[in-house]
């Protein structure tokens, strides 16, 4: 991975040996996330927004856009939206989620996800709808009326709620973080059978069969305290009580428990990024994140304190003895320093995987730095994620070794994710799942870290088993390929679900990622069984960690809402299948299957070579108003020969029934979608749809851009080879927007290429490529060491020309705007080729952005 300008230090680390012992059944791992009171004081760093003007634009139009479909919903004036999270998507895209109001005031759980493309249309909007009951609308007319004349007038003042709740909870020695109390609505929510299960028995219920209904409405406060218990632990609760008479209507526990040298505990010598302050080295890494409490990952010392302490501080950049801690020893020296290298080297790997292969930045997508404290409290059995600071304390352990494993702090990161997206509630089906989502994040974190920690798809290599390696007994605390293994868990969905704490309602989502990754077996007496599968064949086919993994976090991070239960995550995940690989794709067929595997839905047969798949999907186009756009589409499987219907915006588009389709593009076409269906001529036969592709038109007549995502804003869209540099990283800023590509900065022998293929028409009369270049170096001298090449090749990858080299003796401040002609290659398809390479000591840097190819 890129160092940057930070220091690297190394770790030698012994692992420990596990030996046999008596399985433990103490406390299960890792809570989940601890909610961020809204309106958090604008004091505290962490509540800093780092989009403020991003959020105010998305609240003026996004929100407009909602509010102006308020007759369609049926729902009258009264009615509004309130901006809460605004973040960028995993890849070209923004997210708005925006809370429904009902005068003024937030209904709890009632919801909209919308997401955005780089033009500002919307692409989707999920909606979780709680509301409708409420005014003198349609809607609800629909309802009965009952709710017409809701009042948010409380009769009990915020002040009496948090006395009542916290008295209840009994006596706490200090707060972590302010009690808060919001007024809310609170829909009354019942779960009820659709028609035709009205008759099943309970027992052969599948999730599918119950749909929540509201049935009615309380004005309540929503009270989130952070106690701490008179022995030092953490007390976290969420609360909901009325407003009107201080009854409890519900509550639900908030805690979400489970480059230098450094000797790891759990990961041998790994490195690890510091910064060197002084003459001392501090846990602090600079390139992975900014803003936040310490202006980057930091890890500290709490030194058995239930507050953060200070940053990890050292004389020299070899940090650790890779042993477990011995109890009453110091916390800073070699032995000490241990738990701040498991933790800095999961914190790294978390914030890389998600980064490299989606695009995401740290926990909340606006690449907010973060910070885990090693050594809280005194022989303590937890780690959780605390949202009131986005941040992760971890124990040393008593029954458990030090709980800083890899897969604990990529699950408890996990949680800062989910936090700042869905928010799932901490109970019922939704903090099931919740847990489930970092208890998947911690795997795919594990399989990164364990491959190297570079690349830009997740590999295989975890073990499928959540905190195996903190456990003295080696005996894990979740098996995700079958939760019943630790003895409370379920395999399978059933209605009584909801009803367990949430590290065991996990268990069906956890074995359906398991199927969606790596499939089932059909062997009865295996573990990878599930009776549920009936189709062909019986052993599932799975997509393998990449795919899944994007599936996931596409649904939990766009789709997903704070009520999301097994029922609706089916359906959201589905969609994200959909939108990323094609309806009937094979992809989406695993989807299906996975959630059936665990009786949420049906089963489906898999085409196994018998039914159409898409094998290429259309590409998105950008032409000139007057130009022939095309698009192409390949399929396999099924029985030959094809036929296709292209559709635009979803609808048919008449006479267009081949498998490639082209139109004279207009002004008016830009923006649109075009897809196509693609059906076999088997007896009974099979149709998959493709994902969309986007038509971007230009001006008629004047200089059309034939660069796709030139200045890295839309992540690494349209861009081939080294696409890991692609980013917004510290220590290096942007010629324009926020991102850039960082070649080099290694300091280490590397190579490092970005690459796109452009076509200069063969009726161009000027094509110019442009770019913006920055080079520094910790070279000296006029010896070429390091070099940044620029060609153009054809497209069997031969150089057609070299149009300039730039090495360390070139380096400047600030960016230089370099152009040239590519107007001796009109008329053919050529790629752009950014090659660097650097030797093996001192860094330069290639920092490049705003990229065109603008031809007339």
């Amino acid at each position: 991975m890129k160092r940057r300008t930070t220091l690297l230090a190394t770790a030698l680390a012994c692992l420990p040996m596990l030996v046999g012992a008596p399985v433990f059944a103490g406390p299960q791992l890792m809570g989940g996330p601890v909610a961020a009171a809204r309106g958090a004081e604008s004091g505290d760093p962490a509540a800093a927004d780092p989009l403020a003007a991003a959020r105010a634009g998305a609240r003026a139009d996004v929100a407009a856009r909602l509010s102006a479909a308020h007759a369609k919903r049926g729902l009258d004036s009264d009615h509004g939206y309130a901006l809460e999270a605004f973040h960028p998507g995993v890849r070209g895209s923004s997210v708005s989620r925006l809370a429904h109001t009902y005068k003024g005031v937030r209904v709890f759980q009632s919801e909209s996800v919308v997401v955005t493309n780089d033009a500002g249309k919307i692409v989707s909007e999920s909606v979780s709808e709680r509301r409708a009951g409420l005014g003198y609308g349609a809607a609800a007319a629909r309802t009965g009326g009952r709710f017409s004349s809701f009042s948010t007038r409380a009769a009990l003042s915020a002040a009496d709620a948090v006395t009542r709740v916290t008295s209840a909870i009994g006596p706490y020695s200090g707060e972590a973080a302010k009690t808060h109390a919001e007024l809310i609505v609170y829909p009354v929510v019942t779960q009820v059978r659709v028609a035709a299960a009205a008759n099943k028995p309970e027992a052969q219920l599948n999730a599918l069969d119950l749909v929540d209904e509201v049935t009615g409405y309380e004005l309540a406060y929503l009270v989130k305290t952070r106690l701490i218990a008179a022995n030092h632990r953490p007390v976290f609760h969420d609360t909901i009580i009325s407003a009107n008479d201080g009854r409890v209507l519900k509550q639900w526990s908030a805690l979400h428990t489970v480059v230098g040298t450094g000797y790891s505990q759990y990961n041998g010598t790994v490195p690890i990024s510091t910064t060197l302050s002084g003459s001392s080295y501090i846990m602090k890494d600079t390139t992975r994140g900014t803003g936040g409490t310490y202006g980057g990952m930091a890890i500290t010392n709490a030194n058995h304190g239930i507050t953060a302490g200070a940053i990890y501080t050292n004389s020299s950049n070899t940090w650790g003895d890779g042993q477990q801690y011995i109890a009453g020893g110091s916390t800073t020296n070699a032995n000490g320093q241990t738990a701040a290298v498991n933790a800095l080297w999961g914190l790294m790997n978390t914030y890389d995987m998600m980064k490299n292969t989606l695009g995401w930045q740290s926990l909340d997508g606006n690449n907010t730095a973060t910070y885990i404290a090693a050594h809280v409290n005194t022989a303590y059995d937890n780690a959780y994620y605390d949202d009131t600071c986005r941040c992760m304390y971890v124990g040393d352990g008593a029954s458990f070794n030090s709980l800083g494993a890899i897969d604990v702090i990529g699950h408890e990161m996990g949680h800062g994710v989910t936090a700042a997206t869905s928010n799932l509630t901490y109970s019922g089906e939704s903090g099931g799942l919740n847990e489930s989502s970092s208890d998947i994040n911690g795997e795919m974190v594990e399989a990164y870290a364990r491959n190297g920690g570079t690349g830009t798809v997740v590999p295989a290599g975890n073990d499928w088993m959540m905190g195996k390696e903190i456990s003295k007994t080696a005996t894990p605390l979740r098996w995700m390929y079958k939760p019943s293994k630790d003895g409370s868990s379920p395999n399978a969905w059933s209605s009584t679900v909801k009803n367990l704490d949430v590290h065991y309602s996990s268990g069906p989502n956890n074995r359906m990622f398991y199927f969606l990754s790596q499939g089932s077996s059909a062997t009865t007496s295996s573990d990878y069984y599930s009776a549920y599968l009936n189709k062909a064949p019986l052993a599932m086919t799975g997509i393998g960690n990449d795919k899944a993994y994007r599936i996931w976090f596409k649904a939990a991070t766009t789709k997903f809402t704070a009520s999301t239960n097994y029922a609706d995550a089916r359906s959201k995940v589905l969609a994200a299948a959909q939108e990323l690989y094609g309806v009937g794709s094979k992809e989406a067929i695993a989807v299906q299957r996975a959630y059936a595997a665990i009786n949420v839905g049906t089963d489906v047969a898999e085409s196994g070579g018998t039914g159409v798949s898409i094998s290429t999907n259309p590409a998105s186009v950008t032409v000139a108003a007057g130009a022939t756009a095309s698009f192409a589409v390949t399929a396999s499987g099924g029985t030959a020969p094809y036929k296709y219907q292209w559709l635009r915006n979803g609808a048919t588009i008449s006479g267009a029934t081949a498998a490639t389709y082209s139109l004279t593009a207009q002004t008016a076409d830009n923006g649109a979608a075009f897809s196509v269906k693609v059906t076999d001529s088997a007896a009974t036969p099979t149709t998959a749809t493709s994902a969309a592709a986007t038509l971007t038109v230009a001006a008629s007549g004047g200089s059309v851009e034939r660069v796709t995502n030139g200045s890295f804003e839309s992540g690494t869209t349209g861009w081939a080879g080294t696409t890991a540099a692609i980013g917004a990283f510290s220590g290096q800023s942007a010629y324009d927007g926020s991102r850039f590509a960082w070649l080099g900065g290694n300091g280490v022998t590397s190579t490092e290429t970005l690459t796109q293929a452009v076509a200069i028409p063969s009726t161009a009369t000027s094509a110019t490529l442009s770019f913006a270049l920055h080079i520094d170096t910790a070279e000296t001298g006029s010896t070429v060491y390091d070099r940044l090449v620029v060609t153009v090749k054809n497209s069997s990858g031969t150089v057609l020309g070299t149009l300039a080299t730039y090495s360390n003796v070139n380096k400047a401040t600030g960016y230089q705007l370099r152009t040239f002609s590519l107007l001796p290659y009109k008329g053919q398809s050529v790629t752009v080729s950014f090659a660097m390479t650097e030797d093996a000591s001192l860094q330069t840097s290639f920092v490049l952005d705003k990229v065109s190819v603008v031809t007339q």
